[in-house]
């Protein structure tokens, strides 16, 4: 039986989906799994936090509108057959990043065309939009079959969730104050247990590829866990 490949796109603006990724990809090859990653690279350096309020809502607005960033060129031996590709981002107001969108619109049709894909979304809840529209333009690129979204939503409940990832990209840390808040959102971003789920999705998926089970066949359940931090 031949080694079974894996290229991972991604792109993680605050570390969130690289820390995740690189948890996954310790499964897969656990598993003896390929695994080829190309990480995009914006063009001009996205600062994190923001840092000011004005211009994080200004980022939304654009983000929510579908923005690109221009990526920088990837490497060209990516362009091969794939037993899988997994693409790996942020979910920006409701889409797929900027730097996810300008590489679907510059490399989509060339990497994807016939290709089984896996989402992977890293979110602060709302994901079914990213994932329709990251579907719709996969399928327009070609794609064989998109998987169902292996989705790692922030743990923090609602509303505290929205207003401390707000806060955290003004420049604000809220996650290290004192006062009341502090309680209600106590961290930003993916808690311990779900990096080590990241680890065990990572075998699981590698021992199915493993087992011959069709890409396409292929189900996580949607969202993972939100464990409590």
């Amino acid at each position: 039986m031949s080694q079974k490949r894996i290229l991972i796109i991604s792109y993680s603006y605050s570390h969130q989906t690289r820390n995740l990724l690189k948890k996954l990809i310790r499964g897969l090859e656990k598993c003896e799994i390929e695994v080829t990653w190309e990480r995009l690279v914006p063009v001009q350096e996205l600062r994190f936090p923001i840092g000011t309020i004005p211009a994080t809502v200004l980022m939304m607005f654009q983000t929510f509108l579908r923005k690109r960033y221009p990526v920088q060129p990837v490497d060209s031996k990516i362009f091969i057959d794939w037993d899988l590709i997994i693409i790996a981002g942020p979910t920006w107001s409701y889409n797929p990043s900027g730097i996810i969108l300008s590489f679907l619109d510059l490399y989509g049709k060339k990497l994807f065309a016939n290709q089984e894909v896996l989402p992977m979304i890293s979110c602060r809840g709302y994901w079914r939009v990213h994932f329709w529209g990251l579907r719709s333009l996969l399928r327009k690129c070609g794609a064989k079959t998109v998987v169902d979204p292996i989705v790692f939503k922030h743990p923090t409940s609602e509303p505290w969730n929205t207003v401390g990832v707000f806060l955290k990209l003004a420049g604000k840390m809220p996650e290290r104050g004192k006062g009341w808040f502090r309680k209600y959102y106590p961290k930003y971003g993916h808690s311990r247990k779900q990096f080590a789920s990241a680890q065990e999705l990572g075998k699981k998926l590698g021992n199915d590829l493993n087992s011959g089970i069709n890409p396409s066949d292929l189900h996580f359940e949607t969202p993972v866990p939100t464990e409590k931090i």
